[in-house]
């Protein structure tokens, strides 16, 4: 039985993972808004390797239409404004010294509905992951079946049980995209 507790608790923890990494992934789309999550996703080559954004500068919101980056290194400057142009984020970056503004342009509805596709990538790709990991949850269970560590009523109340938080965590993702696509067609 204990098994099957931790088969249950590892599940839970792993599915509320990847509606986290979700969340995340909703969060680098921009909704007409600035926001400072918006570059979280940004990588910056620097001093020889890929680095977040946030390891080489501060990301700041002074209005709802612009956001700044104060590079703390100068000569990174060039490199962050590269990293933002090539984003897919569609932001033109100015930079004057160590400061780098970004005004967020109002979101055409060409680029709106490109964003809610993209939504939808992020979203199915949480689906699959969570089908993946009730996948591995029903093969433990099996395996302890197949070890005669529970029994076959055991067995398909345990399996019901994994259906239902994979459920749960499809309709959570399901709730999350509609209100990212409502965020994101909202003028």
């Amino acid at each position: 039985m204990s098994d099957y507790n931790q088969i249950k608790e590892n599940t839970k923890n792993r599915m509320e993972k990847t509606l986290e990494t979700l969340h995340n992934d909703f969060g680098s789309l921009r909704a007409g808004r600035a926001h400072a999550s918006l570059l979280d996703g940004i990588m910056v080559e620097a001093y020889g390797s890929l680095t977040p954004l946030s390891q080489v500068g501060t990301v700041s919101v002074p209005d709802a239409r612009c956001l700044s980056v104060s590079v703390w290194d100068r000569s990174l400057c060039k490199a962050v404004e590269k990293a933002i142009l090539e984003s897919d984020l569609g932001l033109n970056p100015a930079s004057d010294g160590q400061l780098i503004r970004i005004p967020i342009p109002p979101l055409s509805e060409e680029r709106r509905k490109e964003l809610v596709k993209v939504a939808g990538k992020y979203a199915e790709q949480g689906k699959v992951a969570i089908r993946n990991i009730r996948r591995d949850a029903l093969d433990g269970i099996k395996k302890l079946k197949k070890d005669n560590a529970i029994s076959e009523d055991e067995e398909k109340r345990f399996s019901d049980e994994i259906q239902k938080f994979t459920d749960d965590f499809v309709k959570k993702i399901d709730d999350a995209l509609s209100q990212k696509e409502k965020d994101i067609m909202q003028v």
